[in-house]
């Protein structure tokens, strides 16, 4: 287990009540207390003790090339995440509940039973539920997109901020295959324009291959990815800003819409 120091411990503290208050921190008050992946997910477990509360889900980030090079990382990266922070589509947001949000346009998988590491990706397919998902990140700073540190990202819960689900089906009844998961093409509209679209292939050439990567990742980490958690396992598109409206994402896939009425 990496041990935090005092000024590590402090900025746990200090993310955690701008969690909890609403009230953004300057980077430049915390440049360089992180200066690893080991201690930046440290940080991050600190957060959510204090939170109080168990692990409902993760989100995953940096899932593409794009992404990964905007924040300087070679791999994807997690973030934990509490229940209240899922929600079932249509959602009513309150944006003066939030900080600067973004939107992303995402599959959710749930566990039907733990995950492991040595299961394949057709034995995860076989494991989950899917649900199309629109995800709204948001940061503990100011003016944290898109040059927020790749070590405060990961401290900071991977910028973790709200998933709104839509009807959770079998994986394996909606993709005949693994390959199939990669196919998924979904629109995203805001107040009935047309904004952005993109499929699932733009993350890691396979959303079931995000979730094998951050279950490998929990289990080296000693966690371990359970039954029933969620996960929100990458974004289709270049996230815009939130702002009020309706956001509607479309799916194709049989995988319905997903609705959030921001206010």
């Amino acid at each position: 287990m990496t041990q935090l120091n005092a000024r590590q411990n402090e900025f746990a503290e200090a993310l955690y009540q701008a969690y909890a208050n609403n009230k953004a921190l300057k980077e430049s008050d915390w440049q360089a207390v992180v200066n690893d992946d080991e201690t930046a997910y440290a940080v991050q477990d600190k957060v959510m003790a204090l939170k109080g509360q168990p692990v409902a889900g993760y989100k995953v980030s940096l899932t593409s090339k794009q992404t990964q090079d905007m924040f300087d990382a070679d791999s994807p990266l997690y973030g934990q995440q509490v229940a209240d922070r899922f929600l079932t589509s249509p959602a009513d947001v309150k944006l003066a509940d939030l900080n600067e949000p973004l939107v992303e346009v995402e599959l959710a998988f749930r566990a039907k039973e733990d995950l492991h590491t040595n299961d394949s990706l057709e034995e995860l397919l076989h494991k989950v539920t899917v649900a199309g998902a629109l995800e709204v990140p948001d940061a503990r700073f100011v003016d944290w997109f898109p040059s927020l540190g790749k070590y405060n990202v990961m401290s900071d819960c991977a910028v973790g901020g709200l998933v709104v689900y839509g009807q959770e089906r079998e994986a394996d009844e909606v993709f005949k295959n693994v390959a199939a998961t990669a196919t998924v093409k979904a629109t995203l509209y805001k107040d009935g324009e047309k904004l952005a679209e993109g499929t699932s292939a733009e993350v890691l050439g396979n959303p079931l291959e995000s979730l094998k990567w951050l279950v490998a990742k929990l289990e080296a980490q000693g966690k371990g990815f359970k039954q029933g958690q969620m996960v929100s396992s990458g974004t289709f598109v270049l996230p815009p800003h939130l702002e009020a409206g309706k956001w509607e994402v479309k799916f194709d896939s049989g995988l319905g819409d997903v609705v959030v009425n921001a206010k």
